[in-house]
């Protein structure tokens, strides 16, 4: 767990640091950043699709995931809960800037290939390097993040720290079922989940990421499915 507490502390950090040059910045060049992180998170994305893609053994899974994640996440309101919530711990007119500041955070730290990939080579191998390169991403990414909207960035480090804890303490007992196939595909849909944040961010497209939380777990299941049924027949 060594890599996931530095890759939290980066995260609170890189939000303090940000959170105060804030302060010291004019609006023209905040908006830059703005502009900057919108770029970055399409960039990021993007390239996670790609990269994710030229590797798929199920190239149409990622549209059914989005698909049924979209659903379950709208049925479920995650999106307008997530608001909600921010809203109610934030100032009035700071709230919604901040929900789509921690939305697109909570994209960008959780659920890359090494925030997925580390705790699992954490728990299995020891090794912390993933983490460890994460984290110093982390920081920079943080500090980008809070000098557009705040401090409150810094919440995602207790997401981040839960979601790579949950990887860790599973590890041992999901090993059999963490095939790179399946990293590959839930790598796919995240990267379109931070694709839909920075289309936000860059006010191309307002999408209720939040909504599709639910498609990160339709690739598990499928992939449950398939060898439930291999081991049957």
């Amino acid at each position: 767990m060594i890599g996931t507490i530095a890759n939290t502390a980066a995260i609170v950090v890189g939000s303090i640091i940000g959170s105060a040059a804030k302060r010291g910045l004019g609006e023209k060049y905040q908006e830059v950043l703005f502009a900057a992180m919108g770029l970055a998170a399409v960039g990021l994305g993007i390239n996670a699709v790609v990269v994710g893609m030229a590797d798929s053994i199920y190239p149409v899974l990622f549209i059914a995931s989005l698909a049924i994640g979209g659903v379950a996440g709208t049925g479920l309101d995650i999106a307008g809960r997530f608001d909600r919530f921010i809203s109610k711990r934030s100032k009035r007119t700071e709230g919604p800037q901040l929900a789509q500041g921690l939305s697109t955070a909570i994209m960008l730290f959780c659920f890359g290939t090494l925030s997925i990939l580390g705790p699992v080579n954490s728990a299995l191998y020891g090794d912390e390097t993933y983490l460890l390169t994460n984290a110093t991403l982390d920081l920079v990414t943080s500090m980008v993040l809070a000098s557009s909207f705040g401090i409150g960035i810094a919440l995602a480090a207790v997401v981040l720290f839960c979601w790579q804890g949950a990887i860790f303490l599973l590890a041992h007992q999901l090993a059999p079922l963490l095939t790179a196939d399946l990293m590959c595909e839930i790598t796919i849909v995240g990267g379109f989940l931070i694709l839909a944040s920075g289309l936000g961010i860059l006010k191309v497209k307002e999408i209720p990421v939040m909504n599709l939380l639910p498609a990160l777990l339709v690739p598990p299941v499928w992939f449950a499915v398939v060898s439930l049924v291999n081991t049957l027949g």
